[in-house]
C-alpha cells in the first residue's frame, strides 16, 4: 500500500458518506466505533507485519477503513461481517477505491464470528488482523485462534483495559481468564496505543494494539475444553485459595486437595499466580482421579 496515495483509504468525509447512504446509526450495542484516519490503518497494516503473501481474516471491518488497507497490502482478505447492510456495501467500497482487480482479492462473509463457518471458503488465513468491538473481542478473538490453526499470527485493536488484560503474565493485577486461555495458543504483547480521535463516533477510552504468534499448546493429555474448564473454575472465586476455587470443578475440597498435589501446586495459591502450564497440569491431574 502506497503511503503517497490516501484516496485509496477512508477519511471521516467518505465514512459519514457511507453511513448517510446506508442510514446507518452507529451501535453501542455493538460497540460500533469505525476508523476514520488513514494513517492508523496504515498503523496498524504495518504493525501487524502482513503482507503479499498473506491471506488475513478480518473480524467486523463495517464501513471498510481497515479492510481497504489490508486488500491493498496482502494476497487476499476475508471479511466477516455480522451486519448485513454493512457486508453487502464492503465489496462496492473495495471496487470504488482500489479498482475491479484489487477488489477481486476481497471475500465477504455475512456470519455471527462467534460461529463462523469451518472451513472458511477460499484460502485458509495464516493472520487475522481486525479492530474488535470491546463488548465481544475476547470471545472473538478466542474463538478465530480456536477454529482456524492455519493462523500464525495477528494483531487487534481492542479497548485498552482489554489490551492489559490479554497480554497480562501470571501474578499481575489483572491477570486472569483471558489471559490465560490467550496463552494456551499464543504470546501477546501489547505494541501500541490508539487515542479515541481517530474514530467515529469518538469513544471514552483510548485502544490497545496487541500482536500476537501462534505457539504450540502446554503439552498435556487433556483436552483444550477440560483445561480451560479448570481456568474458568479457578477465577469464577478469584480471591479464594484454589482448594476452594477448584473444589465443585474437581470433585470436593479433597479431591481439589489431591489434584494440587499432584500437579505440584500449593492448595493456599490463587490462580493468578499459575501460568497455562499450571492448568494444563491440574486438568491431566484431575484426569488420573476419575
Amino acid at each position: 500500500m502506497s503511503d503517497t496515495d490516501p484516496a485509496l483509504l477512508l477519511g471521516p468525509v467518505q465514512i459519514r458518506a457511507l453511513a448517510d447512504e446506508l442510514g446507518l446509526r452507529p451501535s453501542k450495542a455493538r460497540g460500533q466505533n469505525f476508523v476514520i484516519d488513514p494513517n492508523t490503518v496504515r498503523r496498524i497494516v504495518r504493525l501487524a507485519q502482513v503482507g503479499p503473501e498473506d491471506v488475513v481474516l478480518e473480524v467486523g471491518p463495517g464501513l471498510g477503513s481497515l479492510t481497504l488497507g489490508l486488500v491493498s497490502a496482502c494476497a487476499h482478505v476475508t471479511a466477516i461481517e455480522v451486519e448485513p447492510v454493512l457486508a453487502r456495501r464492503l465489496p462496492a467500497t473495495a471496487r470504488e477505491h482500489l479498482g475491479t482487480a484489487a477488489a477481486g482479492r476481497l471475500s465477504v462473509l455475512e456470519a455471527d464470528a462467534l460461529h463462523p463457518p469451518v472451513p472458511l471458503p477460499g484460502p485458509e488465513p495464516t493472520a487475522l488482523v481486525a479492530n474488535l468491538p470491546y463488548n465481544v473481542a475476547v470471545p472473538v478473538l478466542l474463538t478465530a485462534l480456536g477454529s482456524f490453526p492455519s493462523i500464525t499470527s495477528g494483531l487487534v485493536m481492542v479497548q485498552l483495559e482489554v489490551a492489559d488484560r490479554l497480554v497480562a503474565a501470571p501474578g499481575s493485577r489483572v491477570y486472569g481468564v483471558p489471559s490465560a486461555k490467550l496463552a494456551w495458543y499464543a504470546q501477546a504483547r501489547r505494541i501500541g496505543r490508539v487515542g479515541p480521535n481517530v474514530f467515529w463516533p469518538r469513544p471514552r477510552v483510548d485502544s490497545g494494539l496487541v500482536r500476537f504468534e501462534r505457539r504450540q499448546p502446554p503439552d498435556c493429555r487433556t483436552s483444550r475444553d477440560q483445561v480451560f474448564a479448570c481456568v474458568d473454575a479457578a477465577f469464577s472465586q478469584r480471591r479464594k485459595a484454589l482448594r476452594s476455587s477448584l473444589a465443585t470443578w474437581a470433585g470436593g475440597v479433597q479431591a481439589a486437595d489431591e489434584v494440587l498435589r499432584r500437579a505440584g501446586v500449593r492448595p493456599s495459591d490463587r490462580g493468578e499466580v499459575l501460568a497455562i502450564e499450571d492448568f494444563a497440569r491440574l486438568a491431566d491431574a484431575r484426569l488420573d482421579l476419575d
